[in-house]
């Protein structure tokens, strides 16, 4: 007994050893010290931050993610929300106020920057690396957390690494703020409102792992002489705590909610719409709170109401009960032409795969397949209901030689003006990255 007990024991003191964070701990002094420093926003800080946003926003304005990437890794965002973080769980009121001012500062700062660029620019479409900052999900929150526990724990130790730097790219702090001034310079309050929740998010957050790590590593107190003062300045701190937190968990329980209805109603979708003869070419999940929706666009044959009844029926199997299924099919003649010459043409790419006169095309077109566009044209085109595309293979009647064409059909709840339709096929023709796109609005 005594034996077991001992190698118990040691397995408990090995790990001990293996998680210990006191290890190579620096001066708790000289951590404070750095810590602040780093809160401040003037001089060579604040100009970094100014060139920093501009560099993003040309990186987002181009699509360009090594040029984001360099961006994040200039930023000084990080430094006064971990004075934040710090000043809370020292019970160092000013730290807390400067640290928050000067927050505020740096980020209105930063939006009007990013404005005036958005604003001049002659590049004035979202692309997909700008429109990824416009909703947060439940993947930035675990980010953001575990992104600040990994900068929390570098600053407090005496070798400093390169995970600071790594934590200011994948916390991403400088996306959301440049999407915010696009958001104003292009007078979309979607972007602005979304991305600026993005931010608040991913602060809130960093904040917090901040707090917990210099809580865990048992760092002193601010000590005050007047005891009254002292529970004063902690019963501020706890407003500010609360104020800031409750929300944030607020937002992040919708984040998971409105994460595991997507998931539940992609695994509903793929498992209950599986027919010989028809097929799912388009899905919309809508969350909300109360009654959100499953949107289905369907070709083939048309399913009677009767099995969609009952596939209604299954949704609470998938946890789904809330929600409502929506199914859209039987489409109209002109519609049916349009559809039958897309699948055509992706019959015709199959059965001709071994063709030696065609493999070239093939080859072009096999790895050139339609990315899903869903999120940015939503975004773009709120009226847009459906859409589906392509890359076709276009035949000569006057020559052996063939070319290929990106076929794109969109439906729209408002028929769109001739302005508007030339200005999505020129979007489409960057976006896809070709030079022929036959666009077919119904």
């Amino acid at each position: 007994m005594g034996n077991q007990n001992k190698f118990f024991r040691g397995i408990r003191l090995t790990i001990a050893r293996l998680f210990n964070l006191h290890l190579e701990k620096a001066n708790e002094a000289d951590v404070i010290l750095s810590i602040k420093k780093g809160v401040e926003f003037r001089g060579p800080n604040l100009w970094t931050l100014i060139f920093a946003i501009f560099i993003a926003s040309i990186g987002l304005n181009v699509n360009s993610t090594a040029v984001i990437i360099g961006a994040m890794l200039i930023s000084p965002l990080m430094g006064p929300i971990m004075g934040i973080g710090l000043g809370i769980a020292v019970i160092d009121i000013d730290l807390v106020k400067k640290g928050s001012r000067n927050l505020l500062t740096a980020t209105l700062i930063s939006i009007t920057t990013s404005a005036i660029y958005f604003w001049i620019t002659p590049l004035h479409d979202a692309q997909s690396e700008l429109l990824a900052r416009t909703t947060p999900s439940i993947w930035d929150v675990f980010i953001a957390f575990f992104g600040g526990l990994a900068g929390i724990v570098a600053s407090t130790r005496k070798e400093k690494s390169n995970v600071i730097p790594g934590v200011a790219i994948a916390t991403a702090l400088m996306p959301p703020l440049c999407t915010a001034g696009f958001g104003l310079a292009s007078g979309n309050l979607y972007y602005f409102f979304g991305a600026i929740y993005l931010y608040f998010i991913n602060s809130v957050f960093i904040c917090l792992s901040t707090y917990l790590i210099v809580r865990f590593l048992n760092f002193r107190k601010v000590q005050f002489e007047n005891q009254s003062y002292g529970k004063k300045v902690s019963r501020y701190i706890l407003l500010i705590v609360t104020a800031a937190v409750i929300p944030s968990i607020y937002l992040a329980y919708k984040i998971v909610d409105k994460s595991i209805f997507e998931s539940n109603a992609q695994t509903f979708v793929n498992d209950q719409f599986r027919f010989k003869n028809t097929q799912v070419v388009n899905k919309t999940f809508r969350y909300r709170s109360d009654s959100s929706e499953i949107d289905l666009l369907l070709i083939g044959e048309t399913l009677p109401r009767p099995v969609i009844d009952t596939i209604s029926q299954k949704l609470k199997q998938y946890r789904l009960k809330d929600a409502k299924l929506v199914v859209r099919q039987g489409l109209d003649a002109k519609q049916q032409i349009d559809f039958s010459q897309i699948k055509a043409s992706i019959l015709e790419d199959v059965f001709k795969k071994d063709s030696v006169q065609n493999s070239a095309v093939e080859a072009h077109t096999s790895t050139q397949d339609i990315p899903d566009l869903r999120a940015e044209l939503k975004a773009l085109y709120p009226g847009l209901t459906y859409y589906t595309g392509s890359r076709s293979i276009v035949y000569r009647t006057d020559t052996l030689a063939t070319d290929t064409l990106t076929l794109f059909v969109a439906n729209f709840l408002r028929t769109p003006t001739r302005d508007e339709r030339l200005k999505m096929q020129q979007w489409l023709k960057e976006r896809l990255q070709t030079d022929s796109v036959r666009l077919i609005v119904q």
